[in-house]
C-alpha cells in the first residue's frame, strides 16, 4: 500500500508546513487578563486564522501541484507568516490558560491554540523565516527525489511501484540504497538546524521540547499518552511477531540464506515497500499454495472492467478518465451510506494523475481548501489494488472534513488525528468480496469460499499488522531527536536501531553514520506527526466492528461489508460532525459505545489468521 498522508484540514496543514504569525492585532495588556478578554481573543484569532487558512491553503495546493523555485518561495513566505501567526497566538493563549471561570469552549480553544503548532518558531527575529525556508526546502527536496534502477534514474512514484513488483534482490538493493542516499542523506544538516529552532519555540510555549508538545494534543498528559501507545502496541505485538516469523521463513525459501537468513531480522528491501512499512506487495511471495490464494486481484478486476490507466503520451479528451472513474467508485460507497455526493468542484480541481509538464507531489492527500465545500484529493493514481484502497481512505478525510464544516474554526479537525486517518481505513476494510460483487467488479461465482479466509486475512495482515511497529517508531525516533536522547551524530544509528527493535528489520547494506535514512520517508521532511497512523490502525478496527455491529452483521468479522447501510451512515455522521469540539473519548463513545482505545477488535478480526500462523511457525525461532 502507498504511504498515506492526508491533510485533515488545510487550516492545520498550514501549521505543519509550518504556517500560522504574530498576532499583531492583539492589544498590549495593561491590566490582569479577564475571562471576557480571553473570549474576545479566541474570537479574534478564529476569524483571522480562518481567513489565512483559505489563502494559505491555495498557496499550499499550488506549491504541491506546481513544484518550482517560485512556488517554493511563495510557500516559504506563507509558511513564515503562518509560523509567526501560530506562535503569536500560542503565546497569547498561554496568558489566559490559568484564568478561573473560563467557559468550556474558550478553555478548549486556548489549549488548541497553544499546542496546535507542528513546528513552533521562537520569537527571535528571523527564526520564523529560517524555519519556514528549511521546512519548505526539505519537502521540495523529497518531491524532487530520484533513485536508480539498473543504473538509470527513476522518480519517487515509479520507484515505489517498482519496489512492490520487482523480485530481483540486487535491483531491490540498488533502489533502496540509491533512494536513501540521494533523497535522505543531503537533508541531515538542514534537519538538525530545524530541530534546534523548533525546540526553542516549544520551550517558549512552556513545553520541554517539540515531542512533548506533540504528545500534549490527546486530551491527556503527554507522558500518559506515550504510555497509552506502548500499551496498545503490547496488545497487538504477539500477532506481529507471528507474522514476522512466517514472512521471514517464506523469504528465506525464495531467496536463500545468502539473501535472507532463517532467523534474525528481515532485510528491509525484500518486503515490497521502500520503507518496509507495509508488506502486501509481496503477498505472492509468501502466500502458500491453496491456503494463500484469494482468487482475485482488484487491480486485474479493474482492468478487466475497462478501467484504463492513462498513458503519459495520451492527450485525448478522455485523459485521466479511468483514474477518475476509480474515485467515483469510492464516492459511491459513501453515497450508499447516505452521504451527499461530492461537489462538482471536487471533480474539476482535484489532481487525479501525474501531469506531464511539471513536477508535483504525488503523495496522496485530502484537502478542504475553504473549510466549507472546496474538497479535493491530490494523487497520481495508478489502476491497481493499492490505489483503489487509497482512494477510499482519502475520501474518508474529505467526508469527515465536510461533516464538521459547521463547527467553529478551531474545531475543524478530527477528535484526534488518529480518528481522521481511521475513518477511510475503516471504509477500506469493507472492501470485501461481497462489496466487490455489489459494485459489479467481482463475479458472484468467484467469491472465495471460507477455505480462502487465511489468504484473505494474510493479505490484510501484510499491510495492517505489518505497519504497526513502523507507525509507532517514526515518532519514537523524533521524540528522541527532539529531547536530545538521539543526538545529531547518532540520527542514523538511532533510526536503524529503532527499526530493528520494533520492526525486526535491517538495511540491505551497512549504513554510514553520516547518512540520514529517516529523511527518505516523506513524513520526516514533511514534518507530519506520525503517531496518528499507528492510532488509526487500532481505531479503524474499532470503527469497523462498530459499523458491522450496527448493520447487524452475523458472520466472521473480516467478511463484513456495511456498504448500503444507512443506519451506519447516520451513526457515523453523528461522530464525524463533532469534529474536535469534544475530547476524543466522547467521540469514540458516540459511535462505538466505549471510551477506551483497544487493540482487541483487531485481534478479533485476525483471530483465524493468528491460529493459522502459529501452526505454520511451529518449530521456527521467533524474534530477532
Amino acid at each position: 500500500m502507498k504511504n498515506l498522508v492526508s491533510i485533515a484540514t488545510l487550516a492545520f496543514a498550514m501549521l505543519s508546513v509550518p504556517s500560522v504569525a504574530v498576532a499583531q492585532d492583539t492589544p498590549a495588556a495593561t491590566s490582569a487578563p479577564t475571562v471576557s478578554d480571553a473570549d474576545a481573543f479566541v474570537a479574534r484569532a478564529e476569524k483571522d486564522l480562518f481567513a489565512f487558512s483559505v489563502e494559505g491553503g491555495r498557496v499550499a495546493w499550488i506549491n504541491s501541484t506546481y513544484l518550482t523555485d517560485d512556488t517554493d518561495a511563495i510557500a516559504a513566505r506563507y509558511g513564515e507568516i503562518g509560523t509567526e501567526k501560530a506562535v503569536g497566538y500560542a503565546l497569547e493563549a498561554a496568558k489566559y490558560q490559568a484564568l478561573p471561570g473560563l467557559s468550556y469552549d474558550t478553555k478548549r480553544k486556548l489549549d488548541i491554540l497553544r499546542g496546535g503548532i507542528v513546528l513552533p518558531a521562537p520569537t527571535t527575529p528571523g527564526a520564523a523565516a529560517e524555519l519556514a525556508t528549511i521546512s519548505t526546502k526539505l519537502q521540495s527536496a523529497y518531491g524532487k527525489g530520484r533513485g536508480t534502477l539498473r543504473g538509470k534514474e527513476i522518480n519517487g512514484s515509479d520507484i515505489e511501484a517498482e519496489m512492490g513488483s520487482n523480485r530481483n534482490p540486487d535491483e531491490l538493493k540498488e533502489m533502496w540504497v540509491s533512494w536513501h542516499d540521494n533523497v535522505g542523506a543531503p537533508m541531515g544538516p538542514d534537519y538538525t538546524r530545524m530541530v534546534e529552532i523548533a525546540n526553542k519555540g516549544a520551550t517558549e510555549l512552556g513545553y520541554a521540547d517539540v515531542g512533548a508538545m506533540w504528545r500534549s494534543g490527546y486530551d491527556m498528559p503527554a507522558d500518559d499518552f506515550a504510555k497509552l501507545t506502548d500499551k496498545l502496541w503490547l496488545e497487538v505485538k504477539p500477532l506481529y511477531d507471528e507474522l514476522h516469523t512466517y514472512v521471514r521463513t517464506q523469504l528465506n525459501k525464495k531467496y536463500g540464506d545468502a539473501v535472507q537468513s532463517k532467523t534474525g531480522p528481515i532485510r528491509a528491501d525484500l518486503l515490497g515497500n521502500m520503507w518496509a512499512q507495509e508488506w502486501g506487495n509481496i503477498y505472492d511471495v509468501v502466500a502458500p499454495p491453496g491456503a494463500g490464494d484469494i482468487g482475485y486481484d482488484i487491480g486485474e478486476l479493474l482492468v478487466a472492467k475497462g478501467y484504463r490507466q492513462t498513458d503519459m503520451a495520451d492527450f485525448s479528451a478522455i485523459r485521466g478518465q479511468g483514474e477518475k472513474d476509480m474515485v467515483k467508485v469510492g464516492e459511491g460507497f459513501f453515497s450508499s451510506l447516505g452521504f451527499d455526493p461530492l461537489p462538482k468542484t471536487f471533480w474539476d480541481r482535484s489532481q487525479f494523475i501525474k501531469p506531464t509538464d511539471r513536477e508535483v507531489v504525488c503523495h496522496a492527500s485530502a484537502w478542504d481548501v475553504d473549510n466549507v465545500e472546496d474538497l479535493r484529493i491530490k494523487m497520481c493514481i495508478k489502476v491497481n489494488t493499492d490505489d483503489f484502497v487509497t482512494i477510499h481512505h482519502e475520501l474518508g478525510h474529505n467526508y469527515y472534513q465536510r461533516a464538521y464544516n459547521k463547527q467553529p474554526y478551531l474545531y475543524l479537525n478530527g477528535a484526534n488525528d488518529g480518528f481522521h486517518e481511521a475513518i477511510g481505513d475503516a471504509i477500506a476494510l469493507s472492501i470485501t468480496p461481497n462489496y466487490l460483487v455489489q459494485i459489479g467488479l467481482l463475479d458472484p461465482a468467484k467469491v472465495p469460499g471460507a477455505d480462502k479466509d487465511n489468504g484473505l486475512l494474510l493479505r490484510q495482515a501484510m499491510d495492517k499488522v505489518a505497519f504497526l511497529p513502523f507507525g509507532l517508531l517514526i515518532d519514537k525516533w523524533r521524540w528522541g531527536v527532539f529531547n536530545g536522547s538521539i543526538s545529531p551524530a547518532n540520527y542514523n544509528k538511532g533510526w536503524t536501531d529503532l527499526r530493528l527493535q520494533y520492526q525486526g528489520i535491517i538495511p540491505p547494506v551497512e549504513r554510514p553514520a553520516d547518512r540520514f535514512d529517516a529523511g527518505a520517508k516523506y513524513h520526516i521532511p514533511g514534518n507530519t506527526p506520525y503517531t496518528r497512523y499507528f492510532l488509526a490502525r487500532i481505531l479503524q478496527f474499532q470503527f469497523y466492528k462498530a459499523a458491522c455491529d450496527i448493520s447487524g452483521w452475523k458472520g466472521p468479522l473480516h467478511r463484513c461489508s456495511f456498504y448500503g447501510n444507512k443506519e451506519v451512515g447516520t451513526r457515523l455522521n453523528a461522530m464525524l460532525e463533532m469534529g474536535a469540539s469534544k475530547p476524543w473519548p466522547d467521540a469514540l463513545q458516540a459511535f462505538t459505545g466505549t471510551r477506551e482505545m483497544s487493540g482487541k477488535p483487531m485481534l478479533e478480526y485476525f483471530a483465524p489468521l493468528m491460529k493459522w500462523l502459529k501452526v505454520q511457525n511451529k518449530g521456527a525461532k521467533k524474534g530477532w
